[in-house]
């Protein structure tokens, strides 16, 4: 304010005491108040603010300068004192190095030799002395003539050493620089030393040549600085009338002390718009921030309304603004009317009665407008959790500063509520992070006399006004009910969460930036928003309760786990949809002779019914598969099932038909390493080689299962032993946004950077195409390839001769004692006698007999008949019928298998 006042005498229009009696002379006589020559006396004087600034300036100045006087001299003698190191080291080194010195030293008379050389080179070289000592340190050279034999002073144990050496010292010829280099022979022995040296005299006369120059230069930095501080006085002098401190600090607690006193606000801003000054009225009503003043009106946070009207200086009188909780009347003027400086001055005062007014308006549709965001903003999902968070995120910090909800455990399992259960904390939201109430998935058990505790046992809603006075909620947890008062929170409103007959929970709403505690009118709007989440909540965990259902359901109808096998090395991933549960499904199946059948199927919808229809599909791939069918004529079976299952609900109008059902059936052989796939309306195989190619395999694709006529027809892939067969349902590859053909290029992607193991495969696969929210199921399964080695297979052909039947039972004893399975020699014998017997009796040739040793010892017997055994049970009195009987009790399990020109009946054992 000083400095405002100090532009311009009308800046301020009443001016007490002393300074006002001189304005009123200066207008009855009409004469200025300033006049050079008693601004002059006023400023030697000191009396004034300008003196005494100018002999303070005048002080600093001096002291200044003289500092920088004796900087520039030690500067200089520092330097004068390196260049003399500098300068004896230089000359020192030379003169060691010098063509002769070497062999003069090694001469009977060194100094006659060197004497000459050495003043010569003293002389050149513009130093006190150039000494050549030997290795003892007498001086051979000196130049006085009387100091040649003695002893040389200084330090000389380094240059012995081989290394020169600087330093100061006081000598034979006074106080001096010296150097002290070794000379060294061409083998490197130091034989002598020679010295250089400068005297301090002559080394400090460089800097008394400079310094008259420097103080030169320091004269006319203070003639300068007594200039500039004369100038600043001047115009400090003028800006400040010639008032002294005395009268300044007067004038001002006077006009502070009014300025501030005012129940009014007063801005003052200048021409470009820039807060000048604001007392502390106007700095409460507009909450202006403590570095206000200096900052252009529009930057000091100010609503866009006042902000306009007070940096475009224009009239106004009593304009009413609306200013966070306040109506505000402005009254401003501009300052240039009468020859001010530009600007203007605004006065602004509290309409107390339209506040009031507006407030109760403004409450009334600020619930209303919560009431509605409530309606729309609470439960778009259904989920319990979400829901509960919504609810929190509306309510802060409109309503209450913190928020939390507590529901039941069975409530957000989608249970029914246990009124003695423990409650889990499921949404915290407040306006800082740091608040002491109990944390997020807290389990909490309140005690009946705290304010939850009571919502819950009588339904019906608490308030708090003040917590620090509350003993009932202070028992709830002593230690932390002192945190959450020490921190602030003062007010607290709990409502129970009520559907109907239930209470699912409690909502805690808590206060602690506004001083103000809850009320009753917001009591009943706590109670109102509580009710309108509750409906969500309770939607949300009906509907937790039929999807935790469905998928219970679903999970049923899947694989546990995988069967025990050794063809392939199988991985696995089964992702539900994040809508409802699917029809997808996969199975891997242990057939005979150590195969393996893979199968992928997907029954198009969601829901209770899809998966229910899963599961008959899944079953009925069960029971078809042990019949040992080629994967065309499975599907074949499979797709009547299906017209048969969409007759039986045609008829119920409730069901609906199974529509899209899609599968995919594979058979793999490790003994030939081949494949055969088929496929009924779903995406083909994906191939990955053990060189890491990708492909999709051409499998001919049939209609979906249900819609019948047509046949399937399969495909045989001839798979490499480490080779990854890859088979997966539509959602992996198909979603709304992209067409299916760039899903399987981004799995084909995928594939060829897995790696080579089915579980490095599944998860690269996942991460690159498994969606934020699946909208539907995703079945992945990944099987690498292994072969049954050779020397584990063996083959005999069986002639069409009964005494063959010997011969296979020897071949099948020395096969069996190389493998150490000697121990099932007896039962091996006695069951492919029977099975070699039947097929020289009944079957056709040619006859084959194979045996794998595999995780079981598998025995098979082909021939050319397709006419099948039949197990039964023979009488007394019948002379045959035994024979399968036997292989039954003897075999773990026993079969017969078509194939296109011929059967195979097998047996397995289980190894000892």
């Amino acid at each position: 304010m000083v400095r405002l006042m100090g532009r311009s005498r009308p800046r301020s229009p009443q001016r007490p005491g002393a300074a006002a009696s001189a304005r009123r002379r200066q207008q009855r006589d009409g004469r200025s108040r300033w006049r050079p020559a008693a601004g002059l006396r006023s400023v030697l004087s000191g009396r004034s603010v300008a003196g005494q600034v100018f002999v303070l300036h005048l002080v600093i100045v001096l002291l200044l300068v003289v500092a920088a006087v004796v900087a520039l001299v030690l500067q200089v003698q520092r330097d004068s004192t390196q260049e003399a190191r500098n300068r004896s080291l230089a000359v020192a080194e030379t003169f060691a190095s010098a063509p002769g010195v070497v062999e003069a030293l090694r001469s009977p008379d060194p100094t006659a030799v060197l004497q000459p050389r050495a003043e010569a080179a003293r002389e050149l070289a513009n130093v006190d002395f150039v000494v050549v000592m030997n290795t003892d340190g007498i001086r051979y050279t000196h130049p006085r003539q009387d100091r040649i034999g003695k002893k040389f002073v200084g330090t000389i144990e380094p240059a012995l050493a081989g290394e020169p050496v600087v330093e100061e010292v006081e000598g034979t010829i006074g106080e001096l620089v010296q150097a002290v280099v070794p000379v060294k022979d061409p083998d490197g022995t130091v034989v002598g030393l020679v010295s250089a040296g400068i005297t301090t005299e002559n080394v400090g006369g460089a800097a008394e040549d400079q310094l008259p120059l420097v103080m030169g230069a320091a004269l006319a930095a203070l003639a300068l600085a007594v200039g500039g501080a004369a100038l600043v006085s001047r115009r400090l002098l003028r800006q400040t009338h010639g008032l002294g401190p005395h009268e300044m600090t007067r004038m001002y607690e006077h006009h502070d002390a009014v300025l501030h006193a005012v129940r009014e606000g007063v801005i003052i801003v200048d021409g470009d718009g820039t807060l000048m000054l604001a007392n502390d009225e106007a700095n409460r009503l507009f909450s202006l921030p403590d570095d206000a003043e200096g900052r252009h009106v529009l930057d000091v946070g100010l609503d866009p309304g006042t902000a306009d009207l007070l940096s475009s200086g224009r009239v106004a009188t009593d304009e009413v603004h609306r200013v966070g909780d306040r109506l505000l009347a402005v009254n401003q003027r501009p300052t240039d009317r009468a020859g001010g400086p530009p600007g203007s001055v605004a006065t602004v005062r509290d309409s107390t009665e339209l506040r009031a007014l507006s407030g109760r308006a403004e409450a009334s549709r600020e619930r209303l407008d919560m009431l509605y965001r409530a309606g729309v903003g609470i439960g778009t999902s259904l989920d319990v959790t979400r829901t509960a968070e919504e609810l929190t995120e509306l309510a802060v910090p409109r309503f209450a500063d913190f928020v939390t909800v507590d529901l039941f455990e069975q409530v957000l399992a989608g249970g029914h509520p246990d009124a003695a259960g423990a409650l889990r904390r499921t949404a915290v939201t407040g306006i800082a992070g740091e608040a002491p109430l109990y944390p997020r998935d807290e389990k909490i058990r309140f005690v009946a006399s705290s304010p939850q505790g009571r919502s819950l046992a009588t339904g019906r809603p608490v308030l708090e006004p003040r917590l620090s006075e509350a003993p009932g909620w202070q028992a709830q947890d002593v230690e932390r009910s002192g945190q959450v008062v020490d921190y602030g929170i003062h007010s607290l409103i709990t409502v129970p969460l009520r559907a109907g007959a239930l209470v699912l929970g409690v909502v805690s709403f808590w206060r602690s930036r506004k001083p103000e505690p809850f009320d009753t009118e917001e009591l009943a709007l706590a109670e109102e928003l509580v009710a309108r989440a509750a409906v969500s909540i309770d939607n949300a965990r009906r509907y937790t309760r039929e999807h935790n259902m469905a998928v219970t359901l679903q999970r049923s109808l899947l694989p546990r786990s995988l069967p025990e096998q050794s063809a392939l090395e199988v991985a696995y991933r089964y992702l539900p949809a994040q809508a409802g549960v699917g029809g997808d499904w996969f199975d891997v199946l242990p057939l005979s002779g150590g195969r393996v059948a893979l199968v992928v199927g997907d029954v198009v919808g969601h829901g209770l019914h899809a998966a229910a229809t899963m599961g008959r599909l899944r079953t009925a791939v069960h029971n078809f598969s042990a019949l040992d069918l080629p994967p065309d004529e499975l599907l074949g079976l499979l797709d009547e099932l299906v017209g048969r299952i969409d007759q039986d609900e045609a008829q119920d109008e409730q069901s609906a038909p199974v529509t899209g059902a899609t599968c995919l059936y594979a058979v793999y052989d490790p003994v030939s390493r081949r494949c055969t796939v088929a496929r009924a309306g779903h995406p083909p195989p994906a191939l990955v080689r053990p060189d890491g190619s990708v492909e999709f395999a051409d499998v001919p694709v049939g209609p979906p299962l249900g819609l019948g006529g047509l046949p399937f027809d399969s495909a045989d892939l001839e798979l490499p032993e480490g080779s990854r067969l890859v088979l997966y349902t539509d959602g992996l590859v198909e979603d709304r946004e992209h067409d299916i053909d760039v899903g399987l290029e981004q799995l084909r992607e995928a594939l060829s950077r897995a790696g080579d193991s089915p579980e490095d495969t599944c998860r690269t696969v996942l991460e690159a195409r498994r969606p934020a929210r699946a909208a539907d199921d995703i079945a992945l399964i990944v099987a690498r390839t292994r072969a049954l080695p050779a020397d584990r297979i063996a083959e005999w052909p069986v002639p069409s001769d009964p005494a063959a039947v010997g011969e296979v039972r020897a071949a099948v004893a020395r096969k069996l004692a190389e493998w150490g399975l000697e121990e099932l020699t007896f039962a091996t014998e006695l069951i492919l006698s029977e099975l070699v017997t039947n097929a020289l009796r009944y079957g056709g040739t040619p006859i084959q007999v194979r045996m794998l040793h595999d995780r079981h010892l598998i025995c098979e017997v082909y021939d050319s008949s397709s006419t099948s055994p039949h197990l039964r049970h023979a009488t007394m009195t019948d002379e045959g019928g035994r024979g399968l009987f036997l292989v039954a009790q003897l075999a773990e399990r026993w079969g017969t298998r078509y194939l296109p020109a011929g059967k195979v009946i097998w047996a397995e054992q289980p190894l000892p």
